[in-house]
């Protein structure tokens, strides 16, 4: 079942596009039995409570899929888990796309109305839950995800899975909606195929021992997951209490072994800037950083990290909801050498992108399209918004007849891609071009301040300024923000300097751990009192 959509409106657009080469990704659920069959006693998932080998995740996977199958789950139906992140809910989910049916996560931290609205509008069946049932009215039925015993019996190695179409959704995903209610995303196998053999073969090594920290309604939880499992990998979950604590984080990181790390930009910056009140970090053994979600500003506590850490690769991804990975690019040479603003790279196999450029006499600045393996279907329920942003296009060089309109603005820098800022969101300051993520990095280099945000607010009709939000270091004094704005000054054009610099106790966060730019645009509007 895949969301109904309106015919997409033709775009006409220049031939200027990006091809990451020919892609063929097998289905991730037979690299998954491959690993299972080949490496039955490595450990396979480990969190607070559980630690299990390939064989007994796969066992627990069989049990779940027989319970859906008693519950009438077939092919192209829906099943939501509820729960917090761990093994139940890998359990869970590898069980449900085993049956060709589709998997809606739940995250415990969202609220009870979000996770309701999120259950009707997917159309669930069935609700599986680890621990309490969920506090919403639901129409689907409460199945409890079966506990893990290890005297359980193995499952039999040799079970039908359901089989592998490119078309099928493998999970649904809610993104922010501008109607305030979260928009579900179908991906397809298609898409998630290729993400997986990509992360496989990209890394390192395959087998790495990969921190799973990403929430469970955070699309980057499927590449954690299954770019760990179904490449050997042993996938460690991150208890919920540390996502928030970068210092017992690290600690948590050296004492686990973890090899590879997904974070988004601002947790990243969060870690580094944590290291530098360690004296050492000899006990990491990290061999690859992702980092993703917003622009990558190569801090300076960013590069002092890198630096003591040469064995350690640090990749710019980039993608969305509706098209998972679509590019990356791989830091290199000495950490003190990279740019301030990383770029977003080149696309991944089987990926193509295009370049609307809204001024002709610039052909390499524009909105970035996708198309290719990384495309989903299309908006759930709503075939208007899918039509309009789910685009059909003039044959591109690679045959491609349908885009998604990402809604970022980028410049191509020979076979390299630069993200520039939002469509939606281009700020201009007295007729000139302004990139707010230039001034957050230009703040985030002032010594103390440890986040930062520069957002555009509209004083009056045809009135717009630039202000800046940051938050500091503990124990230290008050921030001279007249000496930032200064010290801005030296390195920024007079139209990109913020009006005022705002010093706050923490930055307003979206559900999947990016800076709230809209939240702190209200929140600086206020008055001055009520930003205390």
């Amino acid at each position: 079942m895949t969301p109904s959509v309106e015919a997409a409106p033709e775009q006409h657009l220049p031939p200027r596009a990006l091809w990451g080469g020919r892609a063929s990704a097998p289905c991730f659920l037979e690299s998954f039995r491959t690993i299972v069959r080949e490496h039955p006693d490595v450990v396979a998932v480990v969190d607070e409570d559980l630690e299990l080998t390939y064989a007994q995740l796969d066992s627990w996977i069989g049990r779940i899929a027989a319970l859906l199958v008693d519950q009438g789950i077939t092919a192209g139906r829906r099943v939501a888990f509820a729960g917090s992140r761990g093994a139940p809910a890998v359990a869970a989910m590898l069980a449900v796309v085993s049956l060709g049916a589709t998997y809606v996560p739940l995250d415990s931290e969202y609220p009870a109305r979000r996770l309701a609205h999120m259950v009707a509008d997917s159309g669930v069946t069935v609700l599986l839950h680890a621990g309490d049932p969920p506090d919403f009215d639901t129409a689907a039925r409460l199945v409890p995800v079966p506990p893990w015993w290890r005297s359980a019996p193995a499952a039999p190695a040799d079970r039908v899975l359901a089989q592998c179409r490119t078309e099928l959704p493998v999970y649904i995903i809610y993104t922010s909606g501008s109607t305030g209610l979260p928009k579900g995303v179908a991906v397809p196998h298609s898409s998630c195929d290729n993400m997986v053999e990509w992360q496989r073969t990209h890394s390192v090594r395959p087998d790495l021992r990969t921190a799973q920290y990403a929430p469970l309604n955070f699309d980057v939880c499927f590449q954690e997951i299954l770019g760990t499992l179904c490449g050997g990998g042993t996938l460690v979950v991150v208890p919920e209490r540390l996502r928030r604590d970068p210092i017992s984080l690290l600690d948590w990181l050296v004492v686990n072994r973890i090899e590879r790390l997904f974070l988004p930009c601002v947790a990243l910056h969060m870690l580094t800037v944590a290291a530098t009140a360690v004296h050492s970090l000899a006990g990491l053994v990290l061999a690859e950083i992702n980092a993703a979600g917003e622009q990558l500003v190569c801090t300076p506590a960013i590069r002092d990290f890198f630096a003591l850490l040469p064995g350690c690769r640090l990749n710019n991804h980039y993608g969305q909801s509706e098209s998972a990975m679509v590019t990356v690019h791989t830091l290199t040479g000495p950490s003190r050498e990279w740019p301030a603003l990383a770029p977003i790279g080149r696309p991944l196999p089987g990926c193509e992108v295009l370049i609307d450029p809204p001024d002709l006499e610039e052909p390499d600045v524009g909105e970035l399209l996708v198309a290719g393996a990384p495309l989903s279907a299309g908006y759930l329920n709503q075939p208007q918004l899918s039509a309009e942003r789910y685009v059909t296009v003039d044959s591109t060089p690679q045959g491609h007849t349908r885009a998604f309109r990402t809604g970022d603005l980028v410049r191509v820098d020979g076979d390299v891609l630069r993200y520039l800022s939002r469509v939606d969101h281009e700020v201009k300051i007295r007729g000139v071009r302004v990139n707010p993520v230039e001034v957050d990095a230009c703040l985030l280099a002032y010594p103390g301040i440890v986040e930062a945000v520069c957002v555009a607010v509209e004083m009056s009709e045809g009135s717009r300024q630039l202000r800046a939000a940051v938050t500091m270091e503990p124990g230290l004094p008050a921030l001279d923000t007249a000496a930032v704005r200064r010290a801005l000054a030296e390195r920024l054009p007079a139209q990109s300097l913020p009006q005022s610099v705002t010093v706050l106790s923490h930055l307003p966060r979206t559900p999947s751990g990016k800076i709230d730019r809209v939240a702190v645009t209200e929140l600086l509007t206020r008055p001055a009192e009520a930003q205390r």
